[in-house]
């Protein structure tokens, strides 16, 4: 069955289809990225709750939300080959719901970072026309290997730590906290690289020039494995320039953990790419917070 005649065999959406379409398992990444900025602000937390409740819920179920819709809706002939049961291919969120749904979390995702003030607002309108960027043509920077994985790192990781911020300090971060912001961000290459391993067949089919379709498996690896290190040196070598040796040596403790689970990862990348997206990064995140409340004694 196509594609074109699954989607319209039913004429309303599963509500259960909906909430896989926006994926909530992938909110964690933006939600965690923002309150590191919030902790590397070196506001107090308690009396901005409210301030960081709605960045969180903005960063991770409103935009990060939006960006899978709009992801899953343009990528719809992909889905198709590599993964069929997904809601749209399967039919379950029929007709141009998907479309829909993307379109109208744009709108909140822009409301909601209106009350953020002009900081929050600049970051999600930024975030809004990335998550476009990415997925629909006639941009669709997802055909590319290198912009691709890049814009989601920024967006992921980069993007909400400095929304956190500088929605809680009401202005510009320090260049410390932006470096800091940069370097995760740069590193979330890596990450969004393994990502694609998942859809090597369709992407291959369909002319996404994901890096495991260019470089192959292995090398696409160890690239991955490279751009996920190397910016974490960096973060070592900044927290030691700004006297804070004992945060350096627990990001350098959470990298050389990453750096075993690397071994493991390039034995069989194809095969190990998931598992090493629940085990290492959830040390490369690790550091992340280490490196915020670093930032927030500086």
């Amino acid at each position: 069955m196509s594609v074109n005649q699954a989607i319209h065999l039913r004429r309303a959406p599963d509500p259960a289809a909906l909430l896989e379409l926006v994926k909530p398992i992938t909110w964690f990444p933006p939600i965690w990225a923002y309150l590191c900025g919030a902790v590397s602000s070196g506001e107090p937390l308690l009396e901005n709750w409210g301030l960081a409740l709605v960045g969180m819920a903005l960063a991770g179920p409103i935009t990060c939300g939006m960006s899978q819709a709009a992801n899953d809706w343009c990528d719809r002939h992909v889905d198709a080959i590599n993964e069929p049961n997904r809601p749209i291919p399967s039919g379950r969120v029929p007709g141009r719901w998907g479309l829909y749904v993307a379109l109208a979390m744009s709108l909140v995702s822009l409301a909601v970072g209106w009350t953020l003030g002009p900081w929050g607002f600049g970051a999600t309108v930024f975030g809004v026309l990335a998550a476009w960027a990415y997925s629909a043509e006639p941009v669709r920077l997802k055909r590319s290997g290198w912009w691709g994985p890049g814009l989601v790192g920024l967006c992921y990781e980069g993007l909400p730590w400095f929304t956190g911020a500088a929605v809680l300090a009401a202005g510009a971060p320090a260049w410390e906290v932006v470096a800091i912001a940069a370097l995760y961000a740069l590193g979330a290459h890596g990450i969004m690289t393994l990502n694609d391993f998942k859809a090597l067949e369709g992407d291959r089919k369909m002319g996404v020039n994901s890096l495991p379709v260019t470089l192959g498996p292995e090398r696409a690896a160890r690239f991955a494995c490279w751009a996920m290190a190397v910016p974490q040196v960096g973060v070592v070598g900044l927290l030691l320039l700004w006297e804070r040796p004992a945060f350096a040596a627990a990001v350098l403790a959470l990298l050389i953990a990453q750096l075993f689970a690397m071994r493991v990862l390039l034995r069989d990348p194809k095969g190990k790419a998931p598992w090493y997206n629940g085990v290492g990064v959830v040390l490369y995140v690790s550091g992340m917070m280490v490196s915020a409340f670093a930032l927030r004694g500086l």
